[in-house]
Order: C-alpha cells, then sequence, then structure tokens
C-alpha cells in the first residue's frame, strides 16, 4: 500500500465512521475498487486506522468525559459484550473481511434504518442525554454493537438502532454510539496489531500513521455536521444509501 492510497482510506474512515452506512465496510469496498489485495496488513490497517477516529471523538467530547466518571463506567459496561465476543470469534470475524458479505449486510442494514425511521417517534423518546443512559441500556446497546463486528453492518448504525429502540432520541442515540466508539476501537485496534505485529514493517507503519491522521482531521469535521442536522434529517437516508451501495456492488463490482 503506497501512502496516496493510505490518504484515500483515511478519507473514507473519516467520512464513515460515525455515520451509520459502515467505515470497515466502505474501506474493504474502496480497496476492492484500488485492487488492494485483503492481506493480513491491509485488514489490520482497516481495523487500526479508526484509531485516528477515536481521537477525534476525545477531542470533541473532551468536556465532557472528563466531568463525570459515571460516563466511563456505562461505556464499560457497554463495550463488554463486544469486547467477550471479539476476543473468542476473533478467527471467524476475520474471515468475513469480503465485499460480498460487505454488500450484503449493507443491504440488510438499510431495511433495518428504513423500518426503524418508518414507526420511530421522536416525542416517545425522551433520553436526551448521555448521562440520562442507564446501565442496563448501556450493556443492551452494547449488545447491539455486537453485532458489528460483521463487516458491513456498521458500528454506529447497530449501537444507533439499539439507542432508538432503547428510548433514546436520534441525537442522544448518535452521542453515545461516538463515546462508546473510543473502549470499542481502542481495544480493537490494539489487540488486532498486536495479532498482526509482524505485518508491521517501516513503510506499513508509515502508510498507517498517515492514514489515521488524515481519519482524524476528517472525522473533526463529520461529528460536528452529523450532530447538527441529524435531529433533523434522521436516518432513512442512510439506508437508502446503504441499500443501493450494496445493491450496485452486488451487480458492478463483485
Amino acid at each position: 500500500m503506497g501512502i496516496i492510497e493510505a490518504i484515500i482510506l483515511g478519507i473514507i474512515e473519516g467520512i464513515t465512521e460515525f455515520l451509520p452506512i459502515s467505515s470497515t465496510g466502505h474501506m474493504i469496498l474502496g480497496s476492492k475498487i484500488m485492487r488492494l489485495e485483503q492481506t493480513d496488513f491491509l485488514k489490520t490497517f482497516e481495523v487500526a486506522i479508526q484509531l485516528g477516529s477515536i481521537l477525534a471523538v476525545v477531542c470533541m467530547f473532551y468536556k465532557k468525559l472528563t466531568c463525570s466518571l459515571d460516563i466511563w463506567v456505562k461505556l464499560i459496561v457497554g463495550f463488554i459484550p463486544t469486547g467477550i465476543l471479539g476476543l473468542t470469534l476473533y478467527k471467524m470475524i476475520k474471515g468475513l473481511f469480503s465485499p460480498n458479505v460487505v454488500a450484503y449486510m449493507l443491504i440488510v442494514g438499510g431495511v433495518v434504518f428504513l423500518l426503524i425511521e418508518r414507526f420511530y417517534k421522536e416525542s416517545s423518546h425522551r433520553i436526551e442525554s448521555v448521562e440520562q443512559v442507564g446501565y442496563k441500556q448501556a450493556f443492551l446497546i452494547g449488545l447491539f454493537q455486537s453485532l458489528a463486528m460483521i463487516p458491513g453492518t456498521s458500528r454506529s448504525g447497530s449501537t444507533i438502532v439499539g439507542g432508538l429502540m432503547l428510548g433514546l432520541s436520534r441525537k442522544c442515540a448518535a452521542e453515545f454510539s461516538f463515546l462508546l466508539a473510543i473502549p470499542t476501537m481502542f481495544s480493537a485496534t490494539l489487540y488486532d496489531v498486536y495479532k498482526n505485529y509482524q505485518v508491521l514493517d517501516l513503510a506499513n507503519i508509515q502508510a498507517l500513521l498517515v492514514g489515521a491522521f488524515v481519519a482524524f482531521v476528517v472525522s473533526l469535521v463529520v461529528i460536528k455536521v452529523f450532530l447538527r442536522f441529524i435531529s433533523s434529517i434522521g436516518y432513512g437516508v442512510f439506508g437508502i444509501y446503504r441499500i443501493v451501495l450494496g445493491v450496485v456492488f452486488l451487480v458492478w463490482v463483485l
């Protein structure tokens, strides 16, 4: 992988990490278009690069993260299901990193979002801030997050769906999803790098750092824009986008 490819994938990661459309899925599809082989390093890159986006979350929500220990406890509780399943199913998960799996899961997730948006009523969702999220709700949202280990499902998408079903407002579901990414993706990155450290030569490390930095910068912008407009635009548009993209790749690319 060259620097140009790393920059392109960094841009894709920064744009898609916090939108419910699957960042890993888009990077796999982007790699397919650029004709990059799904090597062990590329699979590690597609996970580790997300650390740049997570650092953007830390910067954006610094005050919220430092004002209360309770929020961190909720995030840890929410991380537990994914942490346990990620450790036990690691090899199986890595085997699912393929364009066809991504395409099918984009379509399935798109249908789910359209159904959620069809029956969603903002007035009945009274949890407006992450401080109001309970420990039980945090754990259940974590269960939804574990579904995102299947590429193309979308970590943010699955946690947002879980949040909406448990009574969170659109904005609150998005914010909790962003914050839950911190322990989840940080742990996933460290574990993946540990399991595949042998593929990290100097050139690969350079590409990874460039991609992560680009993802960090782009994510800062995307988070601000997404939170500003999500309450008014809803999630139906993302459902349609997922279905269209999945179908296009099934017909044209795969």
